[in-house]
């Protein structure tokens, strides 16, 4: 299944593609994608409906996170060997882990607004991991018994904020307002066999930056979910970023950043395209 939330008017809906690729109302179903939804009985009892037998969707409509409120966005850094080699970095010996904000969460269209005295704005298109079931201690073996699904997701990251002013970590640099786009679905892990393989892209105007494979990921799914899992309690709804491939404009000779106007594409096989304008702030 390919679920969604889309903006009607002044509030959100729960939604389904079809299999001609329209949105359906779910409403009558699930008031919201969200905790309860994504657990394997929400998950269960969306899946026993005919899609077209439920409203069909019409006109544009604004497409909102995948999933309602997370209680956090997890994050893994330097998760591909070529993407930590064009930083300068080691690649790690264990999961890196870092947070976003909840409060950075937007839908995959949105624009990415720039902070104030931001200078170095960047992008990293990821896999995202959407939990399904609280897990706490996972066996690694046991892992995607946890996951309801995944989804496209954008790291968008201001370097100087993240690694250039005192403190020495990086969460003041990924977690300003819009820096998680995170859709447009959240499609089933029925869909998606083998995450381990999936191809993922990113352009900048018409450029190609990002060009990988999560086959290249030093850390797959599994161990992710069990690593993750050790250090805190993952909750159904909760978002976990895998990591970026090479072609961040950090690693550009010179480095590149985006400027106000810029426009991202990026997208990953079978989870959908996201499409954001930057905007100064």
């Amino acid at each position: 299944m390919k679920l969604l939330r889309y903006v009607a008017g002044d509030e959100v809906r729960p939604g389904i593609l079809d299999a001609d690729g329209a949105i359906r109302d779910l409403s009558s179903i699930v008031p919201d994608i969200d905790a309860d939804a994504v657990s394997p009985e929400g998950l269960a009892l969306i899946a026993a409906i005919d899609p077209m037998s439920l409203p069909k969707v019409t006109g544009e409509v604004d497409i909102a996170p995948p999933v309602d409120t997370p209680s956090k966005i997890v994050c893994i850094g330097l998760n591909y060997s070529d993407h930590a080699a064009e930083v300068g970095m080691q690649p790690p010996s264990e999961p890196i882990i870092f947070l976003k904000s909840a409060t950075a969460l937007t839908g995959p269209g949105g624009p990415i607004l720039q902070p104030p005295h931001s200078t170095e704005l960047d992008w990293e298109v990821e896999l995202c991991i959407i939990v399904g079931t609280e897990a706490s201690y996972v066996d690694e073996d046991e892992a995607l018994d946890y996951v309801a699904g995944y989804a496209v997701g954008n790291d968008i990251s201001e370097r100087e904020f993240q690694t250039k002013r005192p403190g020495g970590q990086w969460t003041k640099g990924k977690s300003g307002d819009t820096f998680a786009p995170v859709g447009p679905w959240l499609v089933t892990k029925d869909e998606i066999p083998d995450p381990g393989n999936l191809k993922l892209w990113l352009e900048v105007n018409g450029e190609m930056m990002q060009d990988g494979t999560t086959a290249t990921l030093i850390f797959g799914v599994r161990k992710i979910v069990s690593f993750v899992s050790e250090y805190m309690t993952l909750l159904p709804g909760d978002i976990i970023m895998t990591g970026t491939p090479p072609g961040v404009g950090a690693g550009k000779k010179p480095p590149r950043f985006l400027q106000p106007g810029d426009r991202m594409r990026l997208g990953i096989d079978g989870l959908g395209e996201q499409d954001q304008i930057v905007v100064a702030r």
